[in-house]
């Protein structure tokens, strides 16, 4: 055996050790609360006839979906995209004598936390039970570039630098932990100035800073580019005190799919938020949270007017034939526990 695959193996070990040791050996935790997806359509002329997509969370391996109330301006319809298999509700709706539209939707959410062991994990390379894909042949969309996560040029670069004189780990399961480390180290959690929050590899490699979708295109970029499928997820983050509350915006975080392996999990902003948790969150992600789309560059059903969507988290609204300003619609987020 060669000494590179000895030591990538011994990583791998070492890392599932570490894990361990912050996850021990109980029960993966679970958290069951409603969670209200809501807002308004403003600024609009009364009787104005008006467009909404919603993103809809499903049932998955993590969690267990059921809507609880829907106050929807009319007939919703729901159906789901071509790309990645999301599901997408759609209504038509007149706005009233204030030229508003309000919404709301609130599901009961049963989260369970994931937590990896890499010599159980015996699930068939490709499998994911959220898409649905059964073997490598279908995984292509999570090889290929999106429009701000490119597979070459400065994410790779930047990945050459950190490394200098080393190679990275033949093993993926290997490489990746190498990918999380970079990443973590190069970036800063800040939600300072202007460009964080589109998700833009080239723009993090250059700002050295951002929030949860630039850290997280950033990993894509360099896994796909390494040839490791790997696929970005969007949610909401539920506060982890037990109780009711609001919620102020989306999270996201990452899955990569090594050789031999099933899903795997990253949350590598939350690492750099929480230093403690950083051997955790490559693997494991707590239950505090929600999952409602996958991917990039989405076009919605029935396919909107517009260009497809940089990713799909918060309403989108067209009026006329064209996308309606995101600054004129409000949102409300809101979680209470069970």
């Amino acid at each position: 055996m060669k000494r590179s695959l000895v030591c990538a193996l011994a990583a791998c070990a070492a890392l599932t050790c570490a894990a361990r040791a912050q996850t021990g050996d109980r029960p993966a935790k679970s958290r069951t609360f409603l969670f209200t997806y809501g807002g308004t359509v403003k600024d609009l002329k009364p009787g104005q006839e008006t467009k909404i997509w919603l993103p809809v969370p499903v049932n998955t391996s993590e969690q267990k979906i059921t809507i609880e109330k829907k106050e929807l301006p009319g007939k919703d319809q729901i159906g789901k995209e071509s790309q990645y298999g999301n599901t997408v509700l759609f209504v038509q709706g007149q706005a009233d004598g204030k030229g508003e539209i309000p919404f709301k939707i609130t599901y009961k959410v049963t989260r369970q936390e994931v937590k990896t062991d890499i010599k159980a994990n015996g699930k068939k390379p490709g499998f994911s039970e959220e898409t649905g894909f059964l073997d490598r042949s279908k995984l292509a969309r999570f090889l290929q570039a999106d429009t701000k996560v490119p597979i070459s040029g400065k994410p790779l670069e930047l990945l050459a630098e950190n490394l200098k004189d080393r190679k990275l780990p033949g093993e993926q399961y290997a490489a990746a932990k190498v990918l999380y480390d970079v990443v973590n180290t190069h970036m800063k959690y800040s939600k300072e100035g202007k460009g964080w929050g589109q998700g833009d590899s080239d723009w993090a490699c250059d700002s050295k800073f951002g929030n949860c979708s630039d850290f997280h295109s950033l990993f894509i970029s360099m896994a796909r580019g390494n040839k490791i499928p790997a696929k970005f997820e969007m949610g909401f983050p539920i506060p982890p005190k037990r109780g009711e509350g609001g919620v102020g915006g989306y999270h996201c975080w990452a899955w990569f799919l090594p050789d031999g392996k099933g899903w795997i999990p990253v949350d590598i902003s939350e690492a750099n938020r929480f230093p403690d948790m950083k051997e955790y969150y490559f693997g494991n992600l707590t239950e505090d949270r929600v999952q409602f789309t996958t991917g990039r560059d989405m076009h919605l059903v029935p396919r909107q007017d517009g260009p497809a969507l940089n990713f799909f988290i918060y309403p989108y609204v067209e009026v006329g034939g064209k996308m309606y300003p995101a600054d004129k619609v409000t949102r409300l987020f809101a979680y209470q526990d069970q």
